[in-house]
């Protein structure tokens, strides 16, 4: 008996602890309508505060640049917890940051294109002290990440983080931080006058929507050129479709995946520097006939694209326009709502704990008529209709770009939310409500443009 009484004991004891840790680490998801939230009221605040960019002093400049990023050491194989950290050994395609800086007389800004999964935090956080080392400051760069699953982990402390990215490695966030500032520096002693145009080509053919087989694509590849009078040029792609052709088993490449094929054919074709950036990928993955060689398929997939990009080439117009405006919107959030359940959710303080605390914001980039949002998420395509609706009746172009520099998982419809599917339960971090929360203030920005 007494046996039994002091097993009872230990029972209850476990019982206890365990309902204790429950009250303390879980909630009810928080469903109050976002406009009624006083997250809503400070973003919207700020965005009305904003103040709108000075007048160009001078015809736009412009200067490209490309640093090695391939480090030194190998690093884990970012992009997916299934490789439970595992480093990749074999160089397929060297990665690289690629920087064009801007200037007008009166603003200038450096546009960032990372062969990484993201923008990491952790390098943003870098980035904010050590820019005005070399006359930057964040509200002067956008940057942007080619998504690829293959290259280099280890940027991010935290369980979640090295989930993703395994195990954390000071030495990763500071080699991207070195090298995005020597490409930054690099750019700008390469200003020149240049003229600008924008091209967007239809390819809804090539991306299918990873939550809706019927739902709607963003499809359409986007550049933007800057030419000077050298003839010398640059292009910013821009395109929604997932790099995640290698799979998750394929830990062992360092690759840019099927969006360094696209460059490395678009520059050969072109002559000129060619840097890409992920789009509004939160929904989409690239329509891909699947096989057993990911080289041949990323192969012939970047050869597509290039097929519906290089017809265009020879005929993209440019003219001048000095039109040149950064606008960064802190961008605060509903206390993290990681579901364990469809109405449970893991408390704030629990979620900080496993992922970190980092800032994020909304990036608004105008040069000429052609205005890039910038997201610090997935963002999905399914969102980007109605923010090319806003865009067009101010008679401008439109380029969505994912991870900004932060990152608050997966912001799709929200008429997803109770889906149960990855995008929308194991990554949907901070809704409900995001896909209308994150439109307002992207459309927000436009009209501020």
């Amino acid at each position: 008996m007494k046996f039994l009484r002091i097993f009872f004991k230990v029972v209850l004891g476990l019982v206890a602890a365990i309902l204790l840790f429950l009250a303390v680490s879980l909630a009810p998801v928080d469903d109050q309508p976002y406009r009624k939230t006083e997250y809503y009221r400070y973003t919207r605040q700020q965005l009305l505060d904003l103040a709108p960019p000075p007048n160009p002093t001078a015809g736009l400049r412009a200067g490209w640049a490309r640093v090695n990023l391939t480090p030194s050491f190998t690093t884990p194989t970012g992009g997916y917890g299934a490789r439970k950290g595992k480093h990749w050994t074999t160089v397929s395609d060297s990665i690289y940051v690629r920087t064009i800086v801007l200037n007008n007389g009166n603003t200038k800004v450096a546009v960032v294109a990372l062969d990484l999964l993201i923008t990491p935090p952790t390098v943003t956080e870098q980035l904010k002290k050590r820019l005005p080392e070399i006359g930057f400051q964040w509200e002067n760069v956008f940057t942007g990440a080619i998504h690829s699953h293959n290259t280099l982990g280890g940027w991010a402390p935290g369980l979640v983080g090295e989930l993703f990215a395994g195990d954390f490695d000071q030495r990763v966030v500071d080699h991207i931080t070195d090298a995005v500032l020597k490409s930054i520096v690099l750019a700008e002693k390469q200003l020149a006058p240049v003229e600008i145009g924008f091209s967007e080509i239809d390819a809804p053919d090539l991306v299918y929507n990873r939550m809706n087989d019927e739902g709607k694509v963003d499809g359409e590849i986007r550049l933007l050129k800057f030419k000077k009078k050298t003839g010398e040029s640059a292009l910013l792609c821009t395109f929604g479709a997932h790099a995640t052709i290698f799979r998750a088993a394929d830990y062992q490449y360092l690759s840019r995946d099927y969006p360094g094929a696209l460059v490395d054919r678009l520059e050969k074709q072109s002559g000129g520097f060619v840097a890409f950036m992920a789009g509004s990928v939160g929904s989409t993955g690239s329509k891909t006939k699947p096989g057993k060689d990911e080289f041949a398929t990323i192969r012939t997939y970047a050869d597509t694209l290039t097929a519906r990009i290089s017809p265009a080439l020879p005929q993209f117009k440019t003219k001048p326009d000095s039109t040149l405006e950064l606008l960064t919107l802190p961008l605060q959030l509903r206390e993290p709502q990681a579901r364990v359940t469809d109405d449970w959710r893991v408390r704030g303080w629990l979620f900080h704990t496993v992922y970190g605390d980092y800032p994020s914001d909304l990036k608004a980039l105008r040069i000429g008529q052609t205005v890039l949002l910038g997201t610090p998420c997935d963002f999905s395509g399914e969102l980007v209709a109605e923010l090319r609706q806003q865009a067009g009746r101010k008679g401008l172009n439109l380029m969505v770009t994912s991870f900004n520099g932060g990152y608050v998982g997966y912001i799709t419809p929200d008429k997803y939310y109770h889906k149960e599917a990855y995008e929308t339960m194991t990554m949907n971090w901070f809704g409900p409500e995001n896909g209308a929360y994150f439109v307002e203030m992207m459309k927000g920005l436009l009209d501020r443009m």
